[in-house]
């Protein structure tokens, strides 16, 4: 005997109101502070170095790169001293990277609480992007200490810096909730996930310039695709070349990381009514 459909009436259509949903999400910031917080202890409970951790993957990155790069490649740095060059583009993919891996498998992680408390999904994964924050501020005053051993001045043009990095964050927080949504259904991603952050590594202007790495016709397109490579470049330009940022390349990623984050919380929220039995 064939199945009936059951008729139009019947059928459950979820619909997402993002406004409504920012509502809620904003009433429940005090859930993702505490979230943050607890994941915060626990990845540091025991640890010897304890926060000092926050600083060793970019710091070891920038000598590994130091020690290579230079030598093997022609890195046109602009005049700037390579581990400062390096490191300033580090620092902002340590942050993408470390809230993509942690936030990607958040809800999965959380499984025991969905059923026990109700809140807005998307809080799982935004802790990890704070907590990911807080490395990147640690993260962050090392890059002071190497404007001190190098003698460097940032230029005034810094004050180009929120800017870009409202940019990075609304861009990191659309990938981070798309896969963490993705990922309660398709648990490969899991799997490959570390790997395709080993190669956006080298396909994010860190090492190199974007000029080196993107031919200058095809890097409106490029930022299109990947917004933290125009954030990178504008982070190098502003800081330490004085320059301002190229404002065509601004504009485009962040049109691109705000249309990635609308349609990476719309993904969510149309997916998450089953997290909690499929998680």
């Amino acid at each position: 005997m064939s199945a009936v459909a059951p008729p139009p009436e019947l059928r459950f259509r979820r619909r997402v109101r993002l406004g409504a949903s920012l509502r809620e999400l904003w009433r429940a910031r005090e859930l993702v502070f505490s979230l943050a917080e607890r994941d915060l202890r626990a990845r540091y409970k025991q640890a010897v170095l304890g926060l000092s951790w926050a600083v060793v993957t970019p710091l070891l990155l920038m000598v590994a790169f130091s020690l290579v790069f230079p030598r093997v490649a022609k890195v046109d740095t602009g005049g700037v001293p390579y581990p400062l060059f390096s490191y300033i583009g580090l620092v902002p993919w340590a942050f993408f990277s470390t809230s993509v891996s942690q936030g990607g498998s958040n809800i999965i992680n959380n499984a025991g609480l969905l059923n026990k408390v109700y809140c807005p999904r998307e809080v799982f994964p935004i802790a990890s992007v704070a907590v990911a924050a807080v490395d990147g501020l640690i993260a962050t005053l090392v890059l002071g200490i190497l404007f001190v051993v190098f003698s460097f001045v940032p230029h005034v043009e810094s004050y180009w810096v929120p800017v870009l990095l409202a940019v990075q964050v609304i861009f990191t927080l659309g990938v981070t909730m798309a896969l963490s949504a993705i990922m309660v259904y398709v648990r490969d991603i899991r799997h490959l996930l570390p790997i395709a952050l080993q190669l956006g590594l080298f396909a994010t202007p860190v090492a190199f310039s974007l000029d080196q790495l993107v031919p200058a016709r095809l890097q409106p397109l490029y930022v299109a695709v990947n917004p933290l490579g125009g954030v990178i470049d504008g982070y190098r330009r502003t800081v330490l070349y004085g320059q301002q940022p190229d404002m065509q390349l601004l504009c485009i990623s962040a049109i691109s990381a705000t249309v990635m984050f609308l349609g990476a919380y719309a993904l969510f929220k149309r997916l998450e009514t089953g997290f909690a039995d499929v998680a």
